[in-house]
């Protein structure tokens, strides 16, 4: 006779949610949220490198009082964390993203609405309690993105970040062994995402240029990784770098997020906000990006298991 395992509510550790999100999701989807790009190396390479990072502890301060207070892009912020873009949310929620707003709302922390959403912006807007910004996936022509823009900031999205990382969908083995392109979660999801996915193909420093005099918002570039790409960005009057290697599931071998990070703050030298993704799933992680540089540190598959 087989039992269904039971588990604890509410948990009380991270590794608790990620062994019940294993157990309870479909194999399918569990590959998708967990897994990386072909034989996973910058997926395991992020976690290892925050690993090898030490704190240095300060002591004889007083902490009865902490204040995470901080802002990002003039929008301020209970703590310098935020839930990471993530798309085929459907997945793992029947209201994908919709859910996870009213989620972050409850926690009082930025949402980062993935641009590839299965739902209209304007629904993932009102379901939501804390501040909230828009990645943006170049999947359409200009006339597209300039209408999709148009609904982002008359929702209230206080940024858009376009992810620059993603020119070809990546080889993700575990999906390709099971014979599953990740694709089938739109097919259920209730608002589709652009119609040609060939236009992140194309992107190049003019596309930017474009963003910036088409937009009202603040713009981002999300998946930079090298210093004369961030400092271009910078120089050019980006108002956002987000470090990021699409948590190790675009480009394999790459540098993990946090080797990345501090010679591209250097580089910066102030004339951005800088953000990172990439591997960080607890509080100790935070602190690490903090300490190298980066104003807010994202987190995704810890906000997705839950």
């Amino acid at each position: 006779m087989t039992q269904t395992r039971v588990f604890p509510r509410p948990f009380a550790t991270l590794p608790e949610i990620r062994r019940a999100a294993h157990a309870r999701l479909a194999r399918e989807a569990w590959n998708f949220g967990d897994g990386g790009s072909e034989s996973e190396a910058t997926l395991r390479r992020n976690r290892r490198h925050l690993d090898r990072l030490a704190i240095a502890q300060n002591v004889l301060v007083d902490v009865r009082e902490i204040d995470l207070r901080t802002s990002l892009l003039g929008v301020p912020l209970s703590s310098p964390v935020g839930i990471a873009p993530m798309g085929g949310l459907v997945l793992f929620h029947p209201e994908g993203d919709v859910e996870m707003a009213r989620g972050a709302g409850k926690a009082d922390t930025l949402q980062w609405l993935s641009g590839a959403t299965g739902w209209p912006v304007e629904d993932v807007a009102r379901a939501g309690g804390a501040p909230q910004m828009f990645q943006l996936y170049h999947h359409g022509d200009r006339g597209w993105v300039s209408e999709l823009l148009k609904r982002v900031e008359a929702s209230g999205y206080k940024a858009v970040a376009l992810t620059v990382d993603t020119q070809h969908y990546s080889r993700r083995e575990r999906d390709i062994l099971a014979r599953w392109s990740p694709r089938k979660a739109m097919e259920v999801a209730p608002n589709p995402r652009g119609p040609f996915h060939d236009y992140q193909m194309r992107l190049t420093w003019a596309d930017v240029e474009w963003l910036m005099k088409t937009t009202k918002l603040p713009v981002g570039l999300k998946g930079i990784l090298t210093v004369a790409d961030a400092r271009r960005a910078a120089e050019m009057g980006v108002r956002l770098i987000w470090v990021s290697n699409h948590g190790g599931r675009q480009l394999d071998h790459t540098q993990s997020s946090i080797e990345a990070l501090p010679p591209i703050v250097d580089a910066v030298a102030g004339r951005a906000e800088i953000v990172i993704d990439g591997g960080f799933s607890k509080g100790t992680d935070v602190i690490k990006g903090l300490a190298r540089g980066a104003r807010v540190v994202m987190l995704g598959r810890t906000a997705l298991w839950g």
